[in-house]
């Protein structure tokens, strides 16, 4: 039998921690990438126009949900927020001295 069979498979026993839940929403993000991998895919290798456009809409449904995702992950950890925005930085930083990151990649 089909696990989706099962409405409640998902039910969770008791209410998360707020610990769990970053867990849990870190898992849903890494879900709805996959889902956009998967409508990509699928649409590189269909044939139909009409059916490609459906599964492009669709892959970018899903980076809206990684987005509401990624806020919500935001709004229940601060630190994560300053951590992905010192990561921002970094990588701004490198775009506008690529000479310099290149040498400190090598060195």
């Amino acid at each position: 039998m089909a696990i989706v069979s099962n409405p409640f498979v998902a039910n969770l026993p008791k209410q998360l921690s707020n610990e769990e839940l970053l867990q849990a929403l870190r898992i849903d993000i890494i879900g709805e990438y996959e889902a956009v991998i998967g409508y990509e895919a699928h649409a590189q290798a269909a044939s139909d126009p009409r059916v490609k456009q459906i599964l492009l809409k669709l892959a970018d449904d899903e980076r809206k949900h990684v987005g509401q995702l990624q806020q919500l992950l935001l709004l229940l950890s601060p630190k994560e927020g300053q951590l992905l925005e010192q990561g921002k930085q970094v990588v701004e930083q490198q775009e506008q001295n690529p000479l310099q990151a290149a040498n400190q990649l090598v060195n």
